[in-house]
């Protein structure tokens, strides 16, 4: 339990330290590799946020500079934490599933029932010989599987496959521009390196803290999918500075990580669907006002997101050459204008793909994929705003999506109306 000693961090104050930590106050002069290794990996159940995450963290960033990484197996998209897919590191892959395989082990135990008379040992034999014979789709290895097991249930069979096994999806699968279906190896054979030791729970707490916190046990358990995680924090207590957030919750950081001072000024930044600033933590306040919790998903849908200054402030989709924004509360001139200078960087830097290429299957509804592959001229920044305070937001086609039935509503839609996204 926290002491009452303990210094209080206020909202702000957790959000300018938490977007320091995620490079989001300024964008961060390094590599992709480097920022993917350093966030702990990005989270990617669709195909494009990775690249969304990374332009609007990284200075200069292409989507060329991630594709390349997945082309050349530096990086690779698999189920890790929360048993969702991540992008990782080769290095973060070969180590952070051996963390959380007891995770994916009592998740085999939920279904159970359609496993009925299946020797789980000898699946996870048959299944890897399968797939490391060549990439297979999770249709591939279902029907294989039924051949021995007729009786099993379908879907348990794969989620039996996918939890046992560390898969990971191979290219062009996840690469910008070019299109594929989800096929399956393991990360050892994808990668021609044996799975290493996992990480130690101590080391990843400790890398946590340094890309989301500071933050609770409950947080970081959040993050990671993982439960009793009290032991390491305690034991490395003797190495962390603890706080207090304004709930009397104990909050546990680094020592040399940033806190700036919550006055600490935070441009517009474009955030992809499923970004991990909006799912790593058990209290998400210091993101998301109270008020506008639930704002962020329609049903199990979540929509990309914006933030002003530092907090969620709208929602965004580009399509058709248009970048539309729907703001949840009233902006400045000077506010609007830095929207627009935002989004007229997304559309140019995104849209280097060339016209033609497929776009990824899986980019649906909510992943926001844009047509056509050439960037014209913009209007003057503040021009192009179809917004007025206080304003309903638009219906016309093109708008941003709803945040569903029996939202507040919303104070206006701004658009850009230039360029395109492809991928």
């Amino acid at each position: 339990m926290a002491s009452r000693t303990d210094p209080v961090l206020d909202t702000r104050a957790l959000n300018r330290a938490t977007l320091a930590r995620q490079l989001l106050l300024s964008r961060a002069e390094t590599s992709a590799r480097d920022a993917v290794a350093h966030l702990v990996g990005l989270q990617a159940q669709n195909v494009k946020p990775p690249y969304f995450q990374l332009h609007a963290r990284l200075a200069g960033f292409r989507p060329a500079e991630l594709a390349g990484l997945m082309e050349a197996r530096q990086v690779v998209r698999m189920v890790t934490l929360r048993s969702t897919i991540h992008t990782h590191t080769a290095d973060d892959a070969l180590t952070l599933r051996p963390l959380v395989q007891a995770a994916r082990d009592r998740e085999v135990n939920q279904f159970r029932k359609g496993l009925v008379g299946v020797d789980l040992d000898r699946l996870a034999l048959d299944a890897r010989a399968f797939v490391e014979a060549e990439p297979r789709t999770m249709g591939e290895i279902r029907e294989e599987l039924l051949k021995a097991w007729p009786d099993a249930d379908p879907q348990s069979l794969s989620v039996a496959a996918r939890c046992l096994l560390p898969l990971v999806q191979v290219t062009p699968r996840g690469v910008w521009g070019r299109g594929g279906q989800v096929r399956l190896t393991t990360v050892e054979n994808w990668l021609r390196r044996p799975v290493g030791e996992a990480q130690s729970v101590d080391d990843v707490v400790l890398r946590y803290l340094g890309a989301f916190g500071p933050a609770s046990v409950k947080d970081m358990q959040t993050w990671a999918g993982l439960t009793r995680l009290k032991e390491p924090f305690e034991r490395l207590r003797p190495r962390l500075l603890t706080f207090r957030d304004e709930n009397g919750v104990e909050l546990f950081d680094l020592p040399d990580a940033p806190r700036p001072d919550p006055g600490t000024p935070a441009p517009p930044r474009f955030l992809p669907e499923f970004d991990n600033l909006l799912l790593s933590h058990a209290d998400r306040s210091r993101v998301v006002a109270p008020e506008l919790k639930g704002r962020t998903w329609s049903g199990n849908q979540a929509h990309r997101v914006l933030l002003l200054d530092g907090f969620l402030g709208g929602l965004w989709k580009a399509d058709a050459g248009v970048l539309t924004v729907e703001l949840f509360g009233p902006a400045s001139r000077a506010r609007k204008e830095e929207i627009v200078a935002e989004g007229e960087a997304l559309l140019a830097d995104m849209a280097d793909t060339p016209a033609g290429a497929d776009t990824p299957a899986g980019a649906g509804a909510g992943a926001g994929a844009g047509t056509g592959g050439t960037v014209e001229p913009s209007a003057a920044p503040g021009s192009a705003f179809s917004v007025e305070p206080g304003a309903p937001p638009s219906v016309e086609p093109g708008s941003a999506p709803s945040a569903g039935p029996g939202a507040a509503p919303a104070n206006g839609t701004v658009s850009v109306r230039f360029g395109s996204i492809r991928g």
